[in-house]
């Protein structure tokens, strides 16, 4: 068993386009549990930070205009695999790649207006959620149904 933390990001586009509950249903129906959550309005600064290890790709500043354009959701995610649990719910980045039935793929129109962030290793997750989170916004509980999932 895997217990493991995750950054996932909610991008201005969800909110914009009244998708918030459809996403978060999906996280929660795949038995992730939401440990920290909220809204916020991510500066020029640490949208930089965020994405530091894309600076200088051509795809870098259309990101940082993205994701500071308007709120978003920020959220620790747990759970068993989370980290890949996550990544598989997301599909992949690029929409027309992405699978039917993932969040990217039902929801994302076009990659430079992506839906959602969630990290990609145990790293990554750590830093992230570092950026985002203080230890005590974290909030650690049990559900009711975990003894069947964890």
């Amino acid at each position: 068993m895997s217990i493991e933390r995750s950054l996932v990001i909610l991008k201005p586009g969800v909110l914009q386009r009244h998708l918030v509950g459809e996403v978060i249903k999906r996280l929660e129906m795949a038995s992730l549990k939401i440990v920290g959550m909220k809204l916020i309005k991510i500066s020029k600064e640490l949208a930089e930070e965020q994405y530091a290890e894309h600076k200088g790709k051509v795809f870098y500043e259309p990101l940082i205009e993205y994701m500071t354009s308007g709120p978003v959701i920020v959220m620790a995610v747990e759970g068993e695999n989370a980290i890949h649990v996550i990544r598989k719910l997301a599909g992949a980045t690029n929409p027309i790649d992405a699978l039917p039935g993932t969040i990217r793929g039902d929801y994302a129109l076009i990659t430079k207006k992506n839906v959602i962030h969630a990290s990609d290793s145990r790293e990554s997750a750590q830093r992230e959620l570092a950026l985002f989170f203080k230890e005590e916004e974290i909030v650690e509980y049990e559900l009711p149904d975990e003894q069947w999932v964890i």
